[in-house]
């Protein structure tokens, strides 16, 4: 019989740097889910912010993201453990990263950077939020890349077969496959770059000029309702959520979702933003000046002439 599923045996290790470093697959898509939303977040504002002022956004966000994911994996699904050993959160390498837990530390870190920059807190959410799909995007086929947060067993034929010992195979060990499971993280990535052409093209139409809080609310409709329902087919990420009628990642996206949905009903009663009149551009007074002749204004008053001294 032909066997149709796909063996998933792609190392998590990119490349060593002798035996000291060595860098992942995921470290390498995290950093381009940066780059590559910074690249769009200032092709989306080209006209609105220069390029200065998105390089200080891309390190607020970049903070944003890393200690909100981190302190979402330690306090939405560890919290015990992390109360009891506070030291073992900075050890990032020891533990995950929470998605949700990323969206609150942006939240955080764009509130901060709009009063740096002056700018209304939605006015850059309404922007922010069209390419946090570019990033979502590289985040999922990085944990791709690390043989986790898979689906369940499926029989479709584009099932994968990750490896579940991941670390002990790194160490030289058998591999152990699991059954051919959903690639939900390639579901998911998809499913990212698919919101980012849809916010983008929905913000052109409007002109470059949404209503507030429209964008800031489709996107987290669009989002956590994906996030909620693929959670049916995805595996729990700990054991205390097996017996839940609800996973941690759905319960965690509710709150995103009824946010989605008060911001689209405050849209709907906001204005239209009202493009603000250029002003008129100044002549260049020093080449009028110099184009113009030299002359006294003829006053019909004739001018003395000087007598010749003898």
């Amino acid at each position: 019989m032909l066997d149709l599923f796909i063996q998933w045996n792609v190392s998590p290790e990119a490349f060593s740097l002798g035996d000291v470093i060595t860098v992942r697959w995921y470290g390498i898509l995290y950093g381009c889910a940066f780059l590559f939303s910074s690249w769009a977040f200032k092709e989306l504002v080209r006209s609105e912010m220069n390029a200065d002022t998105v390089n200080r956004l891309l390190i607020y966000m970049i903070l944003g993201t890393v200690i909100g994911a981190r302190l979402g994996d330690c306090f939405f699904y560890h919290p015990l453990y992390y109360l009891q050993h506070p030291w073992e959160i900075v050890v990032i390498w020891h533990g995950g990263l929470s998605s949700h837990g990323g969206a609150c530390g942006i939240l955080v870190a764009l509130y901060l950077f709009s009063r740096k920059i002056q700018k209304p807190y939605i006015w850059v959410l309404d922007r922010v939020v069209i390419v946090i799909g570019v990033a979502g995007f590289f985040i999922r086929m990085g944990n791709l890349m690390n043989h986790e947060i898979y689906g369940h067993a499926t029989t479709l034929p584009w099932g994968f077969c990750f490896i579940e010992n991941i670390s002990q195979w790194l160490r030289g060990a058998q591999p152990i496959h699991s059954a051919p499971s959903h690639p939900t993280q390639i579901y998911e990535a998809l499913y990212y770059a698919f919101t980012w052409l849809v916010l983008r093209g929905v913000y052109r139409l409007c002109g470059n000029r949404p209503k507030p809080f429209f964008m800031f609310g489709l996107f987290l409709i669009m989002v956590f309702v994906f996030r909620f329902c693929i959670e049916f087919i995805k595996n729990p990420q700990e054991a205390f959520e097996e017996n839940m009628m609800f996973d941690m990642g759905q319960w965690l996206s509710v709150p995103f979702i009824l946010a989605g949905i008060v911001s689209l009903i405050i849209s709907r009663r906001k204005p239209l933003p009202v493009e603000k009149p250029q002003p008129a551009t100044l002549k260049n007074v020093s080449a009028v000046q110099h184009n113009t002749p030299n002359t006294a204004p003829n006053s019909g008053i004739k001018p003395r002439k000087k007598k010749k001294r003898p």
